[in-house]
């Protein structure tokens, strides 16, 4: 991880570039995201106290400028959306300019931006109760209900093949056939699960393609931790990282906040046997998520949310063991079984979605 190989004066050399007017004070980690470094800058004087730096891993996203260009346009659109609820709180976390003008700062070809902290909130790795997976499912249709007007042409397509799952399964084939698989029944058990469900892989892209879900901009990273929720109300009032903000279904965004935010385990747990949906979650997390967005869904989008929460777990398990048979170039990890860890938390989670599917559809049906 690079947060531990820049000396802290490099560290506070870099964030200086955006602090403006203020004298930075301290920058230290922030925050658990597998895919870019992240730290809380600390600042006396100028516009913000705090602000957050973040190393955008350029492996990852390969042209970072549009992932500047997709925030700027995202920012700006949704700060002429004033009043779109204005009975709560609802901030967009702003990206700061560096010390020439720009989005962004270069060294060593290192791509480094910052972006306000929202004070007064925070985040949790799991759902800690019933009103909180409500408002998580509220502060995504609000989201959704934010960019429904904004065109999906002036969005860059920043990650290439992202949430396309036939991708992510013709990768694993790929990697099943070149790499040396290792020997274990965690392994066995992933390979057999894959195999068994693969051919319902393309269901999501099967019904874009016939034209029966819409290409929308969408958040692309709606997992629970994402979710700020604010320290007095109880209220999500935000919805950040915002790097995957681009063209693509909202079933992506739906199955994925459903994904992380109805597993009480949450996906870090090595506990995988005891991974499982819990109904009740989903039931508020949907109720939230349609209080706010029911207005722009269309009859057909409903028709593939059981789809979706099973097809992201298990696309996401998919990516988790694959990266593990790659030896680990995408995802962080903390040992070496972290990534197959990972997958075998996520199949267990496609497993309960689907031996639960005929509760999932009645709830679905009792909330639209």
């Amino acid at each position: 991880m690079l947060q531990n190989s820049l000396p802290p004066e490099q560290l506070q050399s870099i964030a200086s570039q955006f602090s403006g007017t203020g004298t930075v004070t301290s920058v230290s980690p922030f925050g658990s995201g597998n895919i870019n470094d992240t730290f809380l800058v600390n600042v006396a004087g100028g516009k913000f106290q705090r602000f957050v730096l973040q190393r955008i891993n350029t492996q990852v996203f390969r042209q970072p400028h549009l992932v500047m260009q997709n925030m700027r346009a995202f920012s700006e659109h949704v700060q002429s959306n004033n009043g779109l609820h204005p009975t709560r709180r609802w901030e967009v976390p702003e990206v700061l300019s560096a010390q020439d003008g720009s989005d962004s700062y270069i060294e060593n070809e290192l791509f480094w931006r910052s972006i306000s902290f929202i004070e007064g909130s925070q985040t949790f790795d799991t759902v800690q109760s019933l009103e909180h997976a409500r408002e998580a499912g509220f502060g995504l249709g609000l989201f959704h209900r934010s960019v429904a007007d904004l065109s999906t042409d002036k969005m860059a397509d920043t990650l290439p093949g992202f949430h396309i799952t036939p991708n992510y399964l013709q990768e694993f084939l790929t990697a099943q056939e070149t790499k040396i698989i290792p020997k274990s029944p965690e392994v066995t058990h992933c390979l057999k699960f894959i195999a068994d469900r693969q051919e319902w892989a393309t269901v999501l892209e099967d019904a874009k393609a016939a034209g029966k879900l819409p290409l929308r901009t969408i958040h692309g990273d709606p997992k629970i931790n994402n979710f700020l929720i604010d320290n007095t109300t109880n209220h999500c009032i935000s919805l950040i990282d915002l790097d995957t903000v681009k063209p693509g279904l909202v079933h992506y965004d739906i199955g994925d906040c459903l994904r992380s935010g109805c597993n009480p385990l949450g996906e870090e747990t090595a506990d995988w046997q005891a991974v499982h949906f819990e109904p009740e979650l989903g039931q508020a997390m949907l109720q939230g998520y349609l209080e706010s967005a029911s207005a722009f869904l269309i009859d057909r989008d409903y028709d593939y949310i059981y789809d979706c929460m099973r097809l992201i777990a298990f696309e996401l398990g998919i990516r988790f063991f694959t990266d593990y048979l790659n030896g680990s170039v995408y995802f962080k990890t903390q040992y070496p079984e972290h990534n197959l860890s990972r997958a075998l938390v996520q199949f267990r989670l496609a497993e309960s979605i689907e031996s639960q599917e005929n509760t999932i559809n009645k709830i679905i049906q009792d909330v639209r």
